[in-house]
């Protein structure tokens, strides 16, 4: 068999072919693959959601997205505002983009916050995530407590080594904050607020 000459025609045959190849198994794997992910998805929101708002099987859910947050409005069963899972983020991580669900009551206290989503560095940024320092902001309102890390004059004490990730995750959790209070007046009427 006569070896093919290498010429940039061979080259770009060859690559086309890798390259379709590699396009197609991907997409053939996303496809395979999408729906499970997204039942993941589902189940992490829903259990955050559970977690930073305590809500239980009597709780009714409504569901807003306003200025890219997303809010899960609670309500009892006499449609009384209980409160709000805000899906929140920041993309001023160290390593980028980072989502949080953060609880907050119908008088804006700081019920719970819960990571959904970070890459910040392992055994630095990554300890949002222990409850030394994302419990720190449970119970707090913001209207006195300063959300601001404590070197930027604010009230959170930031994770050692990692004031990047500190400052992110404390400016998602005061976006989240300041969402909910801007449209606040909203979401106590009860019921579908769309």
């Amino acid at each position: 068999m006569a070896k093919k000459e290498s010429s940039l025609k061979n080259m770009l045959i060859a690559l086309f072919v890798i390259t379709a190849v590699s396009g197609g198994l991907l997409g053939l794997v996303y496809g395979m693959t999408k729906d499970t992910i997204a039942e993941v998805d589902a189940k992490k929101n829903a259990q955050a959601i559970a977690e930073v708002l305590g809500t239980d099987e009597n709780s009714k859910l409504d569901t807003i997205t306003i200025d890219d947050l997303f809010y899960n409005l609670a309500y009892d069963a006499q449609d009384n505002f209980l409160g709000a899972a805000v899906k929140t983020y920041s993309n001023a991580g160290f390593n980028g983009r980072i989502e949080l669900m953060v609880g907050i009551l119908a008088d804006g206290t700081i019920k719970a916050v819960s990571v959904l989503q970070q890459s910040e560095t392992p055994g630095l940024g990554a300890n949002m995530v222990n409850p030394k320092f994302k419990d720190q902001f449970n119970g707090k309102n913001p209207a006195s407590y300063d959300l601001k890390v404590s070197k930027d004059g604010g009230d959170v004490d930031a994770i050692t080594a990692a004031t990047i990730s500190s400052r992110a995750f404390t400016g998602a959790v005061k976006l989240a904050c300041d969402g909910f209070e801007a449209n606040k007046a909203k979401f106590m009427k009860g019921g579908n607020v769309q």
